[in-house]
């Protein structure tokens, strides 16, 4: 296999909460799409800003690396982290109203996201109007008129997940990035996801509490409990054959809605 596009060994705690995360090793590979699953206040979304070095904005303080591409993000200074937010290292959050400005037609978004990594002000109708398309958004001038608000919460995520992907980032981190969606949106999204990772061969780290959705999506795994990965497997031996008992809780809860007869000896409480 080829080496780790991403390598992590990060602790992080809070004034008020100490030990967040403690001595998390993951890694991810180019083109590979791992799921970081986790119920919520788990950690994972302090993962996510962490391999950004954005913690600190919620008043985090992590400590240990971040490797990309051989670089030890932690020990780069802010001017460069700039150059690979956004650019490299690809975000898709939660909830695409609150991600998108409101006040700016989606058109104006866009540009000034080709803008801000330095991308020709010339090129960036053509690189929009490609993006749209491979998004499965219509390519067309009146779409780019409208304003946010005009928009399902489904055609906004594709509007947040073509800003993401605009400079053809190396890694994509996707928190959450389906649960504010309807059962059929989801998995037009998870289906997109899928898609773009193979095209681009872009890394995904698909952060989610929703088993299904990794299930259909990932091809390895990693259950991250209490501030620890507890467990890191390929999909299928997580959801055949759980080995820490906290995935196993995981498997059994959820083994009606994955379609699987519930493991013998397991407990149903999560």
């Amino acid at each position: 296999m080829t080496a780790p596009l991403l390598s992590l060994n990060i602790s992080v705690d809070y004034a008020a909460k100490p030990g967040v995360l403690r001595n998390v090793m993951l890694d991810v590979h180019p083109g590979e799409i791992v799921g970081l699953v986790g119920q919520s206040g788990s950690g994972k979304s302090t993962l996510a800003m962490t391999i950004l070095r954005l913690v600190q904005l919620n008043g985090g303080k992590a400590r240990g690396s971040v490797q990309f591409n051989g670089r030890d993000l932690m020990r780069l200074d802010e001017r460069d982290l700039r150059r690979i937010r956004g650019k490299e290292i690809g975000l898709v959050l939660q909830s695409p109203m609150s991600a998108l400005n409101p006040a700016l037609k989606i058109g104006t978004q866009l540009k000034e996201a080709w803008r801000c990594q330095g991308g020709e002000s010339a090129a960036w109708k053509t690189r929009v109007m490609e993006l749209l398309e491979s998004v499965s958004l219509p390519p067309e001038e009146a779409f780019l008129r409208k304003y946010p608000r005009q928009l399902s919460v489904g055609l906004a995520q594709r509007v947040l997940i073509a800003m993401s992907i605009m400079h053809r980032p190396a890694l994509l981190l996707a928190d959450e990035p389906t649960s504010a969606l309807d059962v059929i949106t989801q998995a037009e999204i998870l289906e997109l996801f899928g898609r773009l990772s193979r095209d681009m061969n872009m890394a995904v780290l698909f952060i989610s509490h929703d088993l299904p959705s990794v299930v259909r999506l990932c091809q390895r795994v990693a259950i991250l409990h209490a501030g620890e990965i507890v467990e890191v497997a390929k999909t299928s031996q997580i959801f055949e054959s759980p080995r820490h008992p906290y995935t196993q809780r995981l498997v059994a809860a959820l083994a009606p809605r994955l379609g699987t007869s519930q493991p013998s000896g397991l407990a149903l409480s999560v």
